[in-house]
């Protein structure tokens, strides 16, 4: 029952969410940067670029085009329930 979950969800939100490209995309970004500096003075210097890269990436995600469009799923949810 758990697993069926998913198909309860519009399909245009079932196709985003069956995949992890997002968080591979925030790793593979990670890896190209560590790549450049290769060795960091520091363990907090780690956390300093890492923290960056993420809050960067928070203000894109924000700013930039929804990747999950929720009114669908807001919409479906109302008719259901008051049907």
């Amino acid at each position: 029952d758990e697993l069926m979950v998913i198909y309860q969800l519009p399909e245009e939100l079932r196709k985003r969410l069956r995949t992890n490209n997002t968080i591979e995309r925030v790793n593979q970004e990670i890896r190209r940067r560590d790549r450049v500096i290769r060795i960091f003075p520091n363990d907090l210097s780690v956390l300093r670029l890492m923290g960056a890269l993420l809050i960067e990436q928070n203000e894109k995600w924000a700013a930039g085009p929804r990747y999950l469009n929720m009114t669908v799923y807001h919409g479906q949810f109302r008719r259901s329930r008051y049907a």
